[in-house]
């Protein structure tokens, strides 16, 4: 009997150890939600080349005009909205769910790591762009955005850091084709998103 207190004491400390030093409330269907919306969003874009007589597929001699960059830099930024609004309305319905705080120390510092390399492949992203080196955005935004969940895995779930080895590692094939970015782009924000999503909403819902 006294074992069995034991272990039950020690399976309590081992939990209120993880709810302190990780935020655990990360919703898997915000990944499905921000899956459907990059494939969308990747599905949008290829119309928008379409209409412009551009054949992305051409790689390298693609040229795209100041206009046709906003747009798609308009669509990267609704995209990016829809990701982390859902995001948030998901986790933070998980978090009261589960009755724990949506924002605290944990949550600060898991938001300051994700963000160092994201906001780094931001500007570098820019750089391209300033460049004209359109072709290398789509492998740097898996590269970074895969660092960036491998660095925040500390703080969350361990399996995010598993997406973000995929994430990269699809980055840095897709720099040897490059035709293809759009391609790999949606697999990688969107298939992956979506089977991650489900299999973390299955294992931890």
């Amino acid at each position: 009997m006294k074992s069995k207190n034991y272990h039950e004491d020690l399976s309590h400390i081992r939990s209120m150890m993880e709810r302190s030093s990780r935020f655990i409330s990360l919703s898997g269907l915000s990944g499905v939600v921000a899956g459907l919306a990059a494939v969308i969003g990747a599905g949008y874009v290829y119309f928008v080349f379409q209409r412009e007589g551009i054949d992305y597929f051409d790689g390298k001699r693609n040229i795209f005009g100041p206009a046709l960059v906003k747009e798609l830099v308009l669509i990267g930024v609704v995209i990016l909205m829809v990701a982390v609004f859902s995001g948030y309305i998901l986790t933070a319905n998980k978090s009261r769910k589960k009755g724990l705080k949506i924002w605290d120390a944990t949550t600060k510092r898991l938001l300051i790591t994700f963000a160092v390399p994201l906001v780094t492949g931001g500007f570098f992203c820019l750089g391209l762009l300033y460049h004209h080196l359109f072709v290398f955005i789509a492998p740097a935004t898996l590269i970074f955005y895969g660092l960036a969940l491998v660095s925040a895995e500390r703080y969350t779930l361990t399996d995010v850091k598993y997406l973000g080895y995929c994430q990269i590692v699809l980055g840095l094939i897709s720099l040897f084709f490059p035709g293809w970015g759009l391609i790999f782009w949606t697999v990688g924000f969107g298939v992956l998103h979506i089977v991650y999503g489900l299999i973390m909403h299955r294992k931890y819902k």
